[in-house]
């Protein structure tokens, strides 16, 4: 029979035990849910008066943008503190990923009734694709880390992303907003409800974490200006058929003088 010290020391140890547990899970989930990743910008902004007043001013507003960042991703984690609606959050982001947008565009451009309906189809989908190509090559050039990625999700796992500048949603929202209020939208309701509906994707970023402020407003500026040039670049259906009927003239052309030449030598 154990004595009453044997067992004071046993409850001791477990609770001892069960206190370390919870506060082992506690750490685990309060690093899990940290905004920035090792690699990632967190930013020496310690300025001195020697330094030129363009660094000093730089290095204020990168401070601003890393700390108003870090004050709107409340949504990084199921911990943080608007982790209820997450799910909700995650919903709209994907709303403005590029693939759903891809396949909804060629399947309408496929499916379409009408040369017009068709035609509109072929641009957005030309300007979804120049925005991708786009976005990538600043991102390439600029290299700017991104905030940790909260979770691994199936996106993440096929499209990694290693920079952060600018935000590719929210420049594909910006451009696709405009480009459906000069193309299709006629009613105030729906302008209001596609222009709500870029804001809430670009703000979906900086709610997850996925970037920052300063990648979200030039991800936004540069999907406006792109539809500037989706618009002088628009391609109609007559040049697209002139276009191509040229081409397959030409090749047609080649492909006789090459017999002709054949039969010469023979």
């Amino acid at each position: 029979m154990s004595s009453p010290g044997s067992r004071r020391n046993s409850c001791r140890g477990a609770a001892c035990g069960s206190r370390a547990t919870f506060e082992y899970q506690v750490r685990r989930r309060s690093s899990s849910c940290s905004y920035f990743a090792s690699g990632a910008q967190t930013g020496d902004f310690s300025v001195s008066l020697s330094q030129p007043i363009c660094t000093v001013t730089l290095r204020f507003l990168l401070a601003i943008d890393l700390w108003l960042s870090k004050r709107l991703g409340v949504c990084a984690c199921e911990g943080s503190a608007w982790g209820s609606i997450r799910p909700l959050v995650r919903l709209v982001e994907f709303s403005g990923h590029v693939i759903p947008w891809l396949i909804g565009t060629v399947y309408t451009l496929l499916r379409g009734r009408s040369v017009e309906e068709q035609e509109i189809m072929l641009n957005l989908a030309l300007a979804l694709i120049l925005d991708l190509l786009l976005v990538r090559l600043v991102k390439t050039l600029v290299r700017r880390r991104m905030p940790t990625q909260n979770r691994s999700e199936i996106l993440s796992t096929f499209f990694v992303e290693r920079y952060s500048f600018p935000s590719g949603h929210a420049s594909r929202a910006a451009m696709c907003a405009r480009f459906f209020l000069a193309q299709l939208v006629d009613t105030d309701s729906m302008r209001l409800l596609v222009v709500g509906w870029a804001a809430l994707v670009s703000l979906s970023r900086l709610l997850l974490a996925r970037h920052y402020v300063t990648d979200v407003g030039f991800g936004l500026a540069m999907g406006y200006c792109q539809y500037s040039l989706v618009e002088r670049l628009w391609v109609t259906w007559d040049w697209l058929q002139d276009a191509l009927l040229i081409g397959l003239g030409e090749r047609l052309n080649r492909a006789y003088d090459g017999l002709w030449m054949l039969d010469g030598k023979h």
